[in-house]
């Protein structure tokens, strides 16, 4: 009997962004007024549902190891592991680093519960942009406060980006985080690197 070879399929990959890493190299500017972009493919991201106060909710709360966020803005965990999004008041989104093994536990953690795990793991690409010039560059299209005082480092919110809606997370104190669904991340990415360009030159007094 001829032996059977197992093919890995995770080096057929590609990310949404794969096609533009030279460019989102080559867009980076160094210095005083410095941005940078790169992609952050392949993240394990897993919707979570339940009701506040509910045994569902206490239950995925701890199998997450980090907890659920309370409200509007929040990041339970942190951008090195995992992170839990708030969505909405009975609704999260996990984002982890790629490879991470959390969907089996959290399924089994919820069990019969009122509740819901999705894995959502192909749905969105994350884009960072960091850098002393990022919130900047972030300000010629995005519509929320992106003061400190008002959007410090650990804050979340769904807004949009010119015409795309994104989460965007403040991961870092000059790092943000966008999650475009997949489709949109090309759009994404060339409108900011568009919007970085004028970083590169002196600013005119």
């Amino acid at each position: 009997m001829a032996e059977q070879v197992l093919t890995d399929i995770s080096v057929l990959r590609t990310s949404p962004l794969a096609h533009l890493a030279s460019a989102l190299e080559q867009g980076s500017v160094q210095g005083e007024r410095g941005v940078s972009l790169r992609e952050i493919a392949f993240t394990t991201q897993l919707g979570l549902r339940a009701e506040p106060g509910t045994e569902a909710h206490a239950a995925l709360a701890a199998a997450t190891g980090v907890g659920l966020p309370d409200s509007v803005g929040q990041v339970a965990g942190t951008a090195d592991g995992t992170a839990v999004l708030w969505s909405g008041p009975d609704e999260f989104l996990l984002v982890a680093p790629e490879g991470t093994e959390l969907l089996g536990d959290l399924v089994q953690a919820l069990g019969q519960a009122p509740g819901q795990v999705v894995d959502l793991s192909a749905n969105r690409t994350v884009i960072e942009l960091s850098g002393p010039s990022a919130r900047e560059v972030l300000e010629k299209g995005c519509p929320a406060d992106l003061h400190p005082r008002s959007f410090g480092a650990g804050t979340a919110i769904t807004t949009v980006l010119g015409p795309v809606p994104v989460l965007l997370w403040k991961s870092a104190e000059d790092t943000f985080r966008l999650l475009p669904r997949a489709s949109f991340a090309d759009y994404t990415a060339r409108w900011l690197l568009d919007a970085m360009t004028e970083f590169a030159s002196a600013p005119i007094d």
